[in-house]
């Protein structure tokens, strides 16, 4: 990969919990996970500074266990230790094809990982070391995609990026509907207005209000990250109108 090509300098990337599954129903794919990990080591060697925010879907997802009776605080807490578990997976797939990285939590669990210090997260990233973001906000009731957009907005984020199973944003399901309409483009204010489940409005809302350029791609399309990098139009972009 070309370091002069590079667009974006600085990215926080999300990806879900359900995106590590892979075919599985449950827990991480190793080959989803290696071949991630493959693709942020080529655009971290080539000079971008990469942070990560990984969902916990995939193990406990808080809003399904307390859709089902449990207390909301408790399954939101059990929900952001799943993503410690997912960003330490990450951290070791990382480590295992030659780059340095380190988790960071919300919530204290020095044994395991670091404490999360905006500072010291930006001289990581400064270093050259993928930056894992772990834990959501430290706080129930909000989404690892709001913790995605708050972490972007602390480490001055060129982009927002959040890895999916689809190619970008649509106006309907393409699952069950053939003639959906996908976006190339979109401001944060259509998002919000059609509903379009993008990530949640909280998280749309906070990349509105500090003008951090969003984009929505494939994350199971090898290769898909570098060209987003490079500048190629991957997905969807929401920006702006202006």
């Amino acid at each position: 990969m070309n370091a002069d090509a590079i667009k974006y300098r600085r990215i926080l990337l999300k990806l879900s919990g359900e995106a590590l599954m892979g075919q599985a129903d449950y827990g991480i794919d190793p080959a989803v996970i290696q071949r991630m990990a493959k693709e942020i080591k080529e655009v971290s060697e080539a000079g971008v500074q990469v942070g990560l925010v990984i969902g916990g879907g995939n193990i406990f997802r808080g809003e399904g266990l307390a859709a089902s009776g449990m207390d909301r605080v408790a399954a939101d807490n059990m929900g952001m230790l799943a993503t410690v578990m997912n960003a330490l997976a990450m951290q070791d797939a990382l480590e295992k094809v030659g780059i340095f990285a380190r988790v960071m939590s919300a919530l204290k669990i020095n044994e395991v990982c670091e404490d999360y210090i905006r500072r010291r997260a930006i001289r990581h990233l400064e270093k050259g070391r993928v930056t894992l973001f772990a834990a959501g906000t430290g706080n129930p009731f909000f989404t690892t995609d709001s913790a995605a957009a708050l972490r972007a907005i602390e480490i001055n984020a060129d982009l927002l990026l959040k890895g999916t199973k689809v190619d970008g944003v649509y106006d309907s399901d393409p699952e069950k509907n053939p003639d959906a309409k996908r976006f190339e483009r979109l401001s944060y204010k259509e998002v919000i207005n059609r509903n379009l489940r993008v990530m949640d409005t909280a998280a749309i809302a906070l990349c509105r209000d500090y003008n951090v350029p969003l984009r929505i791609y494939d994350m199971t399309v090898p290769g898909n990250l570098r060209r987003i990098v490079e500048g190629q139009d991957i997905g969807t972009l929401v920006t702006r109108e202006d």
